[in-house]
C-alpha cells in the first residue's frame, strides 16, 4: 500500500468521523447545511466542540501510548493500564471534591500523571537491574491502587454529583468545551517527538543498542517521560479516564504504516482521533435518549480487537 493512499485514506476517515458526529444524533440524521437555525446551533454548538474534544482526547492518548511502548519495549504498556490515567484521575477528582478551584484541573491531573509514572518507573526498577516486566507490574499494581482511592473519593464524595463523577471516570465527553490550549500542546509534542523520532527508533531497540549507536537512553527516557505524562494528564482533563485507545491504535498503525516513528506518531494520532469520535458518535446517539460513556464502549471494541491481534501475533511466532 502506497504512503500517499495511507494518508489520503486516515485524512478522509478523521473528515468522516467528524461529519458523523455532526450529522447523526439520538433522533436520526440531520445535515447541518439543510437544517433549520434550531439544528444548525446544535450542530455548531454542542456535537461540532464534542467532537473536536473526541479527535483531541483520541490523539492525545495513542501517541502517549507509542510513547509508552518504546519506553517498555512492551506491547502491553499504556497509560490506562499503567496507572498514569488513574493517578491523573485521582488528583483531578480530589481537586473537584475539595473545591479547588484555584487549581485547574488539567494541573492535577498533570501532577497526578507525572508522580504515578516516577513511581512505576522508580519502585519497577528497585536496587536491581532494569526489567520491563517488573515495571509494568509495578504500574498494574498502582492502577489497583489508584482505583481503589478513586472508590474512596465516590463514597465519601457529595450525592448531588456522584453521577457526573462516575461518568467522567468511565471517559465522558459530555461537557467538554472546546477550548484552543488543547490543540496547541497537541501539536507542540506531535513537533517535538516528530523531531525525536531518530531517537525513538533507536531507544525502540533497547538501551543497548541506543549505546551503540551513541543516544543518550537516560536523558531521551526522561523527556519521553515528561511529554507522556503530559498528553495523558490533558487526555484525562478534558474526557477522564478512557481506557484501550493508547493500547490499541499503536498496533494497528504498526500494521498500516511500520514501525519507524516518523510515520507511526501522525498515523496514530490522526487514526486515534478518528476512533473515538466514532466511539463517542456511538455512545451518544445508538441508544436512544440514553448515553453511555465513552469508556465503556472503547472497552467493549478494545477488548477482543486485542485478543484478536495478540492471537495473530502468537500464530505468526
Amino acid at each position: 500500500m502506497s504512503s500517499r493512499l495511507v494518508w489520503t485514506g486516515l485524512l478522509v476517515l478523521v473528515a468522516i468521523s467528524l461529519l458523523l458526529a455532526c450529522a447523526w444524533g439520538s433522533a436520526g440524521w440531520v445535515w447541518p447545511w439543510t437544517a433549520d437555525e434550531a439544528m444548525q446551533r446544535v450542530v455548531f454548538e454542542l456535537r461540532l466542540p464534542r467532537a473536536i474534544a473526541a479527535l483531541t482526547t483520541g490523539s492525545l492518548l495513542a501517541v502517549a501510548g507509542c510513547l509508552m511502548q518504546v519506553l517498555l519495549r512492551n506491547p502491553l504498556a499504556d497509560p490506562y493500564v499503567l496507572g498514569i490515567s488513574g493517578g491523573a484521575a485521582v488528583f483531578a477528582l480530589l481537586g473537584m471534591t475539595l473545591g479547588l478551584s484555584f487549581l485547574p484541573v488539567p494541573l492535577l491531573a498533570f501532577t497526578g500523571a507525572l508522580l504515578t509514572m516516577v513511581a512505576v518507573f522508580v519502585l519497577g526498577r528497585g536496587s536491581g537491574p532494569w526489567s520491563t516486566t517488573r515495571v509494568l507490574l509495578t504500574g498494574v499494581v498502582l492502577a489497583a491502587g489508584w482505583g481503589a482511592l478513586i472508590s474512596l473519593i465516590l463514597a465519601l464524595g457529595p450525592d448531588a454529583s456522584l453521577r457526573s463523577m462516575l461518568f467522567w471516570l468511565m471517559g465522558d465527553l459530555s461537557y467538554a468545551q472546546l477550548s484552543a490550549w488543547w490543540l496547541l500542546p497537541l501539536l507542540l509534542g506531535l513537533g517535538a517527538l516528530w523531531l525525536r523520532a531518530r531517537s525513538l527508533n533507536v531507544l525502540a531497540g533497547g538501551q543497548m543498542q541506543a549505546a551503540l549507536l551513541g543516544e543518550s537512553s537516560r536523558e531521551r527516557f526522561w523527556e519521553i517521560y515528561l511529554i507522556a505524562s503530559l498528553l495523558t494528564a490533558l487526555a484525562v482533563s478534558i474526557a477522564g479516564a478512557v481506557g484501550f485507545v493508547g493500547l490499541i491504535v499503536p498496533h494497528l498503525m504498526r500494521l498500516v504504516v511500520g514501525a519507524d516513528h516518523r510515520r507511526l506518531l501522525p498515523a496514530a494520532a490522526l487514526f486515534g482521533g478518528a476512533f473515538l469520535v466514532v466511539a463517542d458518535t456511538l455512545a451518544r446517539s445508538a441508544f436512544g435518549a440514553r448515553q453511555l460513556p465513552v469508556g465503556v464502549l472503547t472497552a467493549l471494541i478494545g477488548v477482543p480487537l486485542f485478543l484478536l491481534l495478540l492471537h495473530r501475533a502468537v500464530r505468526i511466532r
